[in-house]
């Protein structure tokens, strides 16, 4: 009998605060026998083309069932630590010297790990360790499995049918003793075997509407058409039939309008079984309220084209050059929730946008006519934590919260109370990439949100701006067969989320982090950025944490993107800016899982990635680090307030080390711009250091570099000037400081990035993550009335800690800016841009000196 190390049931996400207690357990190996290919049917092929084979009964998943396990044994089946990564090797990180290993797979997901070693398989086949280990491909394709070791499977395998099983690798010694089980992660066969161009989701010709699906692993695909967005029985059901992974099928042209849900049968390595699992189309282009099913809808009707829709491309404000752009980040509940000039059923809506004289629309007009060029809009995809029926949202009363005191706790425990349940949310949480969020349209239900989305972007056209969609790429709010906003992992499981080698999801973008290097993922990204590029005609992409997707993805979409042209596609692809977060971190960090999107690796693209150096420099620390610490801007050195930063020489050091990060990204953070640095020496900017000796220095061109001070994420700009600066001085000050700092941004080359209310000294009340704070902290004010200071303590969960700091703040009416400081930063604002557009961004204004600013 041989010990061996097992760990209690798992949890099936991976978790960094996750700790097993391990304990010893004895696994007794059956008797071997080596497969012999000539006498074995199973093998090849690997099953009989009976059309029953796959038609068995699987465990219904309409709700969570707890895992029923013949031992604590078959907790090794849930990890999937060996990877088949071409059609005839597995890599696994086992040393077998005088043992064996072998291949396990069953059609109806029995395996189990009893104390005589793997149970209930139908087919077992004996790997060959490849002793010249993985290949070069492999390698660059999975980095972090480099050091595996290679296993032969025999080269007639019929690997498309055994996809479709529950598999797992077993390794025994010398004595036949099991000593290791796992089961297999399958993305890198998938995509040798499975990889496909051809149409997916539903298309529409004028006799029948087709469907296609990619579900190499499903063993059978139904799908249920309904007549209304919910309730009642399926019209029909209707059998997809397969062909090497692709399901189709054609119907009627009637089923235009109505909805439809997929039934896939398919084995999934978080519970086990082979699970019947209900899903939308990962192709949806309509939906029904919070996407219970799927809308057949034809995004080429001209019933769904506002009137002009089709000439809306020679309409666009003209962009000569990227270097032209100047962005403003918004977020559209925001734009018009708490705007008594809009009507109050478009209030917080796309619908908002299309009005002539609202205040926020005659604000949007002023800033376009000053210069601002591209409006960006947070998520406007289906994102969960919102419902799509209006009628479900709970509200607080803002009478009564207005008449709290400034630096009250109660506005936050009222608002969070219902901060679930309300119309809030940032949307970063996405469910279906490719269909508007219905909780901003009038009707969730049926093409409305679909006719209100095209006219917002035409309302924007109209007045001169561009529009920039913020896409969440980089993971999805939720996985497994259960839960009824997944989508992808119930589609194809274990395949678009990315794994690490225990098997267990990634959750270091915050939950279930998408792969974009395997294939179908990164065809996926594509085709959506082209549906929203072609079917709603916007103008560019921000990718919310960039640095988790693939370069070769992002550089795959860029070119398509600009491929497009206004003859073919109604579009001009080579006026479309992406950009995105370039951040280097978690299992992606240093090319960790591939040539990833980061700020270093992107330099050479022409792809945007935001200047976090600039931003720091002006503002003091980071958005991690102690909050009193000061920047350039903030008050470092010259007026103190009482933060430890050091002796005065080390304060000189920081404030002129700030400079020269700041004269950099005024020359738009190119790594080859020559400065005269604090020291009075010539050096270039990726030989300016910071963060632990990383260049400041990092774009080829200057549209690669986003200069920003403030974003959604953090403190506004006002706030985080208001928590650093010392308490004494004037509200005059905090002014011109805000001032200040939007001008540096307005005037630096490269694209100039401004948060939504910067402007006019937008509060959140100190809220440092307004993601789901209510329209109570996040209100904007274009009358210019309100800067929405002093609303209350912001929410205790992100912010308890900074309490003892921002009550005294809130309590002290001098913070508040006055109507006439508002006003005033408006008009400052809209002045710097004018100077912007009318000089041109290629000015060299880095060369102007940050005192005449």
């Amino acid at each position: 009998m041989v010990d061996v190390l097992c760990v209690p049931f798992p949890v099936l996400q991976s978790s960094p605060s996750l700790s097993f207690k391990p304990r010893l357990c004895p696994l007794i190996p059956p008797l071997r026998r080596r497969l012999h290919l000539k006498s074995n049917p199973l093998l090849f092929p690997l099953f009989s083309s009976s059309p029953s084979f796959f038609k068995l009964p699987p465990r219904c998943s309409s709700s969570p069932m707890p895992l029923q396990l013949s031992s604590l044994s078959q907790d090794r089946l849930l990890y999937s630590r060996a990877y088949w990564v071409t059609k005839t090797i597995i890599a696994w990180n086992v040393d077998v010297v005088e043992g064996s290993c072998y291949l396990y797979a069953s059609k109806v997901a029995a395996l189990s790990v009893t104390d005589n070693g793997i149970q209930g398989h139908d087919l077992e086949i004996k790997l060959e360790e490849d002793r010249s280990g993985l290949h070069p491909y492999v390698i660059e394709k999975f980095p972090h499995i480099r050091d595996y070791k290679a296993f032969k499977l025999p080269p007639v395998l019929d690997a498309k049918n055994l996809v479709k099983c529950q598999l797992a690798v077993a390794e025994f010694n010398s004595q036949g003793k099991c000593r290791n089980a796992t089961g297999l992660q399958l993305p890198g066969v998938l995509d040798e075997l499975f990889s496909y161009d051809g149409p997916l989701g539903a298309f529409y010709s004028a006799e029948a509407v087709s469907l296609c699906l990619w579900a190499p692993t499903a063993q059978a695909v139904y799908a249920h058409i309904y007549k209304d967005p919910v309730g009642g029985s399926p019209l029909e059901i209707i059998p997809l039939e397969e062909t090497n992974g692709v399901w189709s099928t054609k119907g009627p042209k009637s089923w235009e309008g109505c909805y439809y849900m997929y039934e896939v049968s398919v084995y999934h390595p978080s519970t086990l079984h082979i699970e019947k699992c209900y899903a939308n189309d990962p192709y949806a282009r309509g939906l029904s309220a919070d996407g219970k099913r799927t809308l057949f809808v034809n995004l080429h009707a001209d019933d769904l084209k506002p009137e002009g829709w089709n000439e809306l491309a020679d309409m666009k404000s003209d962009i000569l050059s990227f270097s032209d752009i100047s962005i403003y980040e918004l977020h559209i509940r925001d734009f018009s929730a708490n705007d008594d000039t809009v009507n109050a059923d478009f209030r917080g809506g796309y619908m908002a946008f299309t009005l002539k004289d609202s205040a926020g629309v005659l604000h949007l007009k002023k800033l376009s006519k000053a210069g601002i060029t591209h409006v960006h809009l947070l998520p406007t995809f289906q994102f969960a934590a919102v419902d799509d029926e209006k009628e479900n949202w709970k509200y607080v009363d803002s009478k009564i919260l207005e008449k709290l005191p400034p630096d009250s706790a109660e506005q936050q425990e009222k608002i969070t109370a219902i901060q679930d349940d309300d119309a809030y949310n940032w949307g970063y949480n996405p469910v279906l990439w490719g269909v508007p969020k219905g909780s901003y349209s009038s009707d969730p239900n049926g093409p409305c949100r679909i006719v209100e989305f095209r006219k917002m972007i035409q309302a924007l056209t109209h007045i001169g701006l561009r529009v920039v969609l913020d896409v969440v790429y980089n993971h999805l709010h939720a996985n497994g067969p259960f839960d009824k906003d997944s989508v992808l992992d119930k589609i194809v499981p274990g395949y678009y989320l990315r794994r690490n080698t225990d098997g267990f999801i990634e959750n270091s973008t915050c939950v279930n982090n998408t792969a974009s290097e395997h294939y179908m993922v990164e065809r996926l990204i594509v085709d959506d950025l082209l549906s929203w590029a072609i079917n709603y005609k916007v103008d560019g992409f921000r990718f919310d944490l960039m640095g988790h997707i693939m370069k070769r993805t992002m550089v795959k979409a860029k070119d398509a993107l600009c491929s497009l042209t206004k003859e073919r596609d109604g579009v001009d692809g080579s006026r479309i800016y992406i950009y995105g977060e370039g951040w280097d971190f978690g299992e992606v960090a240093k090319n960790g899982r591939g040539i990833n999107a980061s700020q270093f690796n992107i330099c050479g693209t022409g792809i945007g990635s935001f200047n976090d150096r600039i931003r720091d420099a002006m503002l003091g620390g980071s958005p991690f680090g102690p909050p009193l610490q000061q920047g350039f801007v903030t008050g470092l050195l010259l007026e103190p307030n009482g933060h430890d930063h050091g002796t005065k020489d080390v304060e000189k050091a920081m404030l002129a080390s700030a400079k020269d990060h700041i004269q950099v990204g005024l020359a738009a953070n190119l790594r080859d711009f020559v400065l005269t640095d604090f020291e009075g020496k010539e050096r270039k900017g990726s030989e300016v250091l910071c963060y632990g000796g990383t260049p400041v220095g990092y774009a080829l061109c200057p549209t690669e570099t986003v200069n920003y001070v403030s974003a959604h994420d953090n403190e506004t700009l006002f706030d985080i000037i208001s928590l650093k600066t010392p308490v004494g001085i004037s509200a005059e000050d905090r002014c011109r400081m805000n001032h200040f700092a939007t001008s540096i941004i307005a005037l630096t080359q490269g694209i100039p990035f401004f948060h939504a209310g910067d402007e006019m000294l937008r509060s959140k009340s100190l809220d440092r993550d307004s993601y789901n704070s209510g329209d109570w902290f996040n209100r904007l004010d274009f009358t210019y009335n309100s800067n929405n200071w002093g609303v209350g303590l912001p929410p205790k969960q992100k912010n308890e800690n900074s309490w003892p700091l921002i009550q005294p703040r809130l309590a002290d009416p001098s913070f508040k800016p006055q109507r006439s400081h508002i006003l005033a930063a408006v008009e400052n604002f809209t002045d710097v841009l004018r100077i912007r557009n009318e000089y041109g961004s290629t000015t060299p204004v880095h060369q102007v000196s940050l005192a005449s600013l």
